[in-house]
């Protein structure tokens, strides 16, 4: 089970539950993989509900390395997800939220 007091989301990847945090590291490196723009800029993408797969995809990435997963987001394009995007969509929110504010000032992050 996630921790939310630790910045966790738990996302259920191929039947198996995976806790999911963003890191300094997985920040860095979703900073990386989307090249240019910033974290503000995702953040702001997310809120407005203008984002991408490819944003859904680079945080859920990240999220998992945070959580000490090794895969690649080439692993997840078989990978089923439980509540297919529109969970990891909303698992990709909760931990942008999460990676930033503490459990009780967030809004609807799960």
């Amino acid at each position: 089970m996630a921790n939310p007091w630790a910045g966790e989301v738990e996302l259920v990847i191929d039947g198996a539950p995976r806790a999911m945090k963003l890191t300094l590291g997985a920040l860095a490196e979703l900073e990386a993989s989307l090249g240019a723009g910033s974290l503000v800029e995702l953040v702001e993408r997310f809120e407005a509900g203008r984002f991408s797969s490819r944003d859904v995809l680079a945080v859920i990435v990240a999220g998992l390395r945070g959580g000490g997963w090794q895969g690649s987001a080439a692993d997840l394009t078989a990978a089923e997800i439980a509540g297919g995007p529109l969970q990891a969509a909303r698992a990709a929110a909760a931990l942008l939220v999460r990676a930033f504010a503490l459990p009780g000032e967030e809004e609807g992050a799960g």
